[in-house]
């Protein structure tokens, strides 16, 4: 005869409460504590705390009063092949660059995509938050100066983030910040799915050009969080799907717009 342990019998309720609130995420979309709560005959206490167990597993976003879906620009492969788009806005990004700048490059995929186009630029010093990028600047010819922010590790942005960070940051000054954004608010500014704002805007202060690296079909995107407002932004750099009313309305606030050629 087998006997069950008692003692993980809620554990696994747990476990499989938490799977089954997360594919009802997934499904509907964003969904309130309230709802999931009814939905699971549960406590909204203990639905916060699952919702809370899932981010940190890097499985979905808490917002104000529920959770939505990690969005599909973070459930993105590292291993998918870059779009020509982004290899072409990350070209026209790094061709800013002098020899002996000193930039900062954020986390993300097309801001990553500039590395491989660093090469032949003595004395560069570069700033990142993200272990990728730094990874990957070792294997830039002649290899830059390599600075880490260091702070407290992010899973959703696969970025170090915080108050720590912030703080190493205001002890220099930089030439270039070279950042993404989830989407492109023309009244407002750069938006992004991350809560962990306050890193980018720090960045922001303590660059003399900020560089906001963004693919047409972002602009116009509305996402809650606003990350920079467009008196802290100087340039987009961005492709040739930016239709004409939407460049006209961004030279209005006053941003320089870059539309890379791309290469099928």
């Amino acid at each position: 005869m087998s006997f069950v342990n008692k003692d993980d019998m809620p554990k696994r309720d747990t476990a499989q409460r938490r799977h089954a609130m997360l594919a009802y995420v997934n499904e509907h979309g964003e969904t309130s504590v309230d709802t999931l709560a009814r939905h699971f005959a549960t406590s909204e206490v203990t639905v916060r705390k699952d919702l809370a167990t899932l981010e940190k597993s890097g499985l979905l976003l808490r917002r104000f009063g529920g959770a939505v879906p990690l969005p599909s620009e973070i459930l993105t492969d590292a291993n998918t092949p870059l779009s020509p788009r982004k290899i072409a806005i990350a070209r026209a990004a790094s061709a800013r660059i002098r020899a002996h700048n000193r930039i900062i490059i954020d986390s993300g995929t097309t801001t990553s995509a500039m590395i491989p186009e660093l090469g032949g630029r003595e004395g560069l010093v570069v700033m990142t938050n993200a272990l990728s990028v730094a990874n990957a600047l070792r294997d830039v010819e002649p290899e830059p100066a390599i600075l880490m922010t260091g702070g407290t590790w992010d899973p959703h942005s696969e970025s170090f983030q915080g108050q720590v960070a912030e703080q190493v940051l205001r002890f220099y000054d930089f030439d270039q910040l070279f950042i993404g954004a989830d989407g492109i608010d023309l009244a407002r500014g750069t938006t992004t799915y991350n809560e962990l704002l306050g890193l980018s805007r720090v960045m922001a202060e303590v660059a003399r050009e900020v560089v906001v690296l963004a693919e047409s079909d972002k602009i116009g995107r509305r996402i809650p969080n606003l990350e920079l407002p467009w008196e802290r932004v100087h340039t987009l750099i961005t492709d040739e799907g930016l239709d004409v009313d939407a460049h006209r309305r961004l030279e209005t606030q006053g941003i320089a717009v870059i539309r890379a050629a791309v290469n099928e």
